[in-house]
Order: structure tokens, then C-alpha cells, then sequence
């Protein structure tokens, strides 16, 4: 018995499976509240970062301060809410670096096989003996620390990832009957790569984008930890976690709230990766 896929089952009833999956609708939810949250800051957030009120330093959680305040009396909310307009913005770019130019090499490779296919494959294996945090670290001895590098750092290392899922995908995908019918109605390897490669590889760049998004996230918290990502006196979760370790006893919610962020934004993005995969997996489809 053939299984439905999201290609040929009704787009209601592909909607239903999709909030029928427990990890998809967690994960969604978490992922909306954390952007809705950094898009809020743009226009407001409880009060002015920038701004500091040595009278309210070292504040615990109260009703005026939720999160308490840090060091120099600044809302430890207002300071998240921006953070996680940061961290977004670092991530979603660095993801889109390694998309827009990894997912075009690994299709390339994959149409092309040969020598191509072996230099690019080799290529891959040379940028992954440089993590994304050494490669910051040589970005920056030449140009100084900046968000700008960090998303430099961590999209290089991002576009072999790509490059090897949509390698593998289009290869799985070359010998399939129907490629062999375009190829002989004259269709040559781009065009089958436009029209016929990437929409079936779609699912798998989409499930690799959410992981990459999460890891992006971890990466320039890890980032700013070391001071080699967002710069003072913008808020980063990373940077405020490297504020806060030497008043751990004294203010331990000072690293418990940035902390918590990470933790459940990277949490959220996984769980709705999960759920996507899922979906468009009916194999490791999961019963309610």
C-alpha cells in the first residue's frame, strides 16, 4: 500500500498532520514566541538598555524588574528581548550564507560527478578542520570582533553541511525513472536540477536549515561568551552568560534567565525540526 506524501495528499489534510505532530506544534510555538519577542524589541522593549541606574544594580526578580537587573542596572528582560534579536539575526543570516551558496555546489557536484565531485567532497573535509569559533578567531586577529564576522565564521562553516546534504540528496535522486525520462526529452542537467532536483530535496535542505538555525544560535552565544560576537553595549545571551560567571552566587539569575533563553530557544528549533522531518517522513511518522 502506498503512503501518502505532502506532494500528493489534500493541503488540508497535510495542515492536519502537521499540528497533529506533538513536536512540530511545541516547536513552532517556542520558535514564534522567541521571534515575536525580538521583533517587539525593535519598537519596544521595558526599559532602555543603555541606560544605566547604578541605584537598581543587582536587583532581584520583582514585579518592576521580571528578570531582576545586572551589574550596572540594566533590565535583564529588556537585555534578553534584544539578545534574541541578535542571536535571530546572526544565525538566520549565517544560514542563509551556507544555503545560498552550499546548496548550489552540492547539486553541481551531484550533476556533474567526476573530478568535480571529488574536489568539492575534499574541499569539504579542509573547511570542516576549521570549527566555526577557530575561524572566528582568524577572522578576527585580521579585522577585529563583530557580529559581521561571527556570521562570516559561522556561515563558512555552514556551506559545506549544505553542501554534502544536497549532494546526497540529488544523488539518491539522479537514477530515478523519471530524471532518465526528462534527460531524454532533451532536458539538460540544470534545468533537471531547477524543476525536478530541488523541489524533492526540499524537505531535507528545510530539516538541515532548523538544525543549522539552532546550532547557529549555540555557536554566537558561544561567540560573544569569548568576546568574539556581538560587541558592547548591544545585549547577547553569550555575553551577558560571560557577565554574569563571576556573580553566580551572589545574582544567580543573572546567568540563569540568558541561559534558560538559549536552552529553550535551541530546544524549540530542534523539537520543530524533529516535527518536520516527521512530516515529511511517513516512515519516522509518529503516532499521537
Amino acid at each position: 500500500m502506498n503512503e501518502k506524501t505532502p506532494q500528493s495528499e489534500g493541503f488540508g489534510e497535510f495542515v492536519g498532520r502537521a499540528f497533529g505532530n506533538r513536536s512540530f506544534v511545541i516547536g513552532l510555538v517556542i520558535a514564534l514566541v522567541v521571534a515575536a519577542m525580538a521583533a517587539i524589541s525593535f519598537f519596544w522593549t521595558p526599559f532602555d538598555v543603555t541606560r544605566l541606574v547604578v541605584a537598581d544594580r543587582m536587583q532581584p526578580p520583582s514585579a518592576e524588574h521580571w528578570f531582576g537587573t545586572d551589574h550596572f542596572g540594566r533590565d535583564v528582560l529588556s537585555m534578553i528581548m534584544i539578545g534574541a534579536r541578535n542571536s535571530i539575526a546572526v544565525a538566520l543570516v549565517a544560514v542563509v550564507i551556507g544555503m545560498g551558496i552550499g546548496v548550489p555546489l552540492g547539486c553541481w557536484a551531484a550533476a556533474r560527478g567526476g573530478w568535480v565531485d571529488e574536489a568539492l567532497m575534499r574541499f569539504n573535509d579542509l573547511v570542516f578542520a576549521f570549527p566555526a569559533l577557530l575561524s572566528a578567531i582568524m577572522i578576527t586577529a585580521v579585522f577585529g570582533p563583530s557580529a559581521i564576522n561571527a556570521i562570516i565564521a559561522i556561515g563558512i562553516f555552514n556551506i559545506p553541511v549544505f553542501a554534502r546534504v544536497a549532494r546526497a540528496g540529488a544523488l539518491s535522486i539522479w537514477p530515478r525513472e523519471y530524471i532518465l525520462a526528462a534527460r531524454a526529452a532533451g532536458k539538460n542537467k540544470s534545468r533537471i536540477t531547477v524543476e525536478h532536483i530541488l523541489p524533492n530535496i526540499a524537505n531535507l535542505l528545510l530539516v538541515q536549515g532548523t538544525i543549522q538555525f539552532a546550532l547557529g544560535i549555540l555557536a554566537e552565544a558561544a561567540l560573544s561568551y569569548v568576546g568574539l560576537g556581538t560587541q558592547p553595549p548591544m545585549p547577547s545571551w553569550g555575553r551577558m552568560l560571560f557577565d554574569a560567571q563571576t556573580l553566580m552566587m551572589v545574582s544567580p539569575w543573572l546567568a540563569l534567565f540568558p541561559g534558560c533563553a538559549i536552552l529553550i530557544t535551541v530546544l524549540g528549533l530542534n523539537l520543530l525540526g524533529d516535527g518536520i522531518s516527521d512530516i515529511f517522513d511517513p516512515r519516522s511518522r509518529r503516532r499521537p
